[in-house]
């Protein structure tokens, strides 16, 4: 099959793909299927089957209220919502609305293979749905399909049920049982305030959490960012806000400390059949295991472009992979928050139009 040739591809269509799309399609880009000889092109391939990004696979009881860090696309407000809609059924519909409004050409549901270099100008995307030769790629698949498990000895042991919060569906089936939560992010610490109400709930940390009482202001968001970035830049995994920043206190945290059930216990040793062995040599029992501990980039589809470092990162700089000028990064490492994203799709969209002025001359 020969690859359909294209300026720019966008791999995923959730906030950051489609903040870029927005960008290019403000820049003159058009689609692909639409264009002329004269016109740069642009498609946007997103694996999933309905526009939404992430949100469309949350889970139910997350509601608008408590939603952490939601960000308008660029030229689109959200339209108002119901603090107790469903987040996976308020958003995915203003998801929609934006592609319709700019006509922005997202190709779905394409199940990005490989991306590949091809000569001395092109990479290669390879698909489920065909192949693209573009001159650019702007990777924006963010990281909730790549929950992060860790590995504890005598994990595959449990008799009880483990699950990831990618995996977490509703509290009540829960209901009843004894659940030991581990983490220390926000996911974790909202679940925590969930399911305490129907069961008994035993929370566990590798450290305890740094609260803080200030608002997570901008001076507090630049410092995260700056810290993010810094470790991108050198090729080191991104790392998470919260470790620069701390917890901050959230309405749910107070709500839970209230109660008397935000009680921080270290992280336990091994776990086996029936439940988790501590520090102290102490079994807890325990029905359930529910893992809060994160997501990583979606990244393998990259692995042939062999831009990994020792260190498991990929050198990027100002949303480009340094060793690969024609490949960019946005939803990764310090543009992962909703308003990064879409500074990053501006961004790396600017730098496209700046490389590509000198051939227009």
């Amino acid at each position: 099959m020969n690859p359909a040739p294209v300026d720019v591809v966008v791999i995923g269509a959730g906030q950051a793909g489609l903040s870029a799309a927005y960008h290019l399609v403000r820049r003159g880009f058009v689609s692909s299927e639409r264009a002329t000889a004269a016109d740069q092109t642009y498609v946007v391939l997103d694996a999933n089957g309905g526009p939404g990004g992430a949100w469309q696979h949350r889970w139910a009881s997350l509601k608008m209220a408590t939603v952490n860090g939601i960000h308008e696309l660029p030229g689109f407000a959200v339209p108002p919502a119901d603090a107790q809609a469903a987040s996976r059924d308020a958003l995915p519909p203003y998801f929609a609305a934006y592609e319709r409004k700019f006509g922005l050409d997202v190709r779905r549901p394409v199940r990005v293979a490989a991306v590949r270099r091809h000569g001395d100008d092109r990479l290669v995307v390879e698909t489920d749905a065909g192949v693209w030769a573009a001159r650019y790629v702007i990777n924006a698949t963010g990281t909730w399909t790549r929950p992060f498990w860790p590995h504890y000895p005598g994990q595959s042991r449990f008799h009880g049920r483990q699950l990831h919060v990618a995996d977490f569906v509703s509290a009540e089936q829960f209901a009843g049982k004894r659940v030991v939560i581990v983490g220390a992010g926000v996911s974790a610490v909202q679940l925590l305030d969930e399911i305490s109400h129907v069961a008994e709930t035993f929370w566990v940390t590798r450290r305890e959490p740094d609260w803080s009482d200030k608002a997570f202001d901008i001076p507090a968001r630049v410092a995260a960012i700056a810290g993010v970035e810094d470790r991108v830049r050198r090729g080191l995994p991104p790392g998470s806000v919260i470790s620069v920043t701390g917890m901050h206190w959230t309405p749910w945290a107070r709500a839970a400390q209230a109660r008397g059930v935000l009680v921080r216990h270290p992280m336990f040793t091994s776990i086996e059949e029936n439940g988790v062995r501590m520090p102290d040599g102490s079994l807890v029992q325990a029905d359930v295991i529910l893992w809060a501990t994160g997501f990583r980039p979606a990244l393998d589809h990259l692995a042939p472009l062999h831009l990994r470092t020792p260190e498991g990162g990929i050198r990027v700089a100002n949303t480009r992979a340094t060793d690969e000028p024609r490949l960019f990064l946005i939803g990764y490492g310090p543009s992962q928050s909703t308003i990064g994203a879409n500074r990053a799709g501006r961004e790396a969209v600017r730098a496209i139009v700046a490389d590509r002025e000198p051939l227009a001359a």
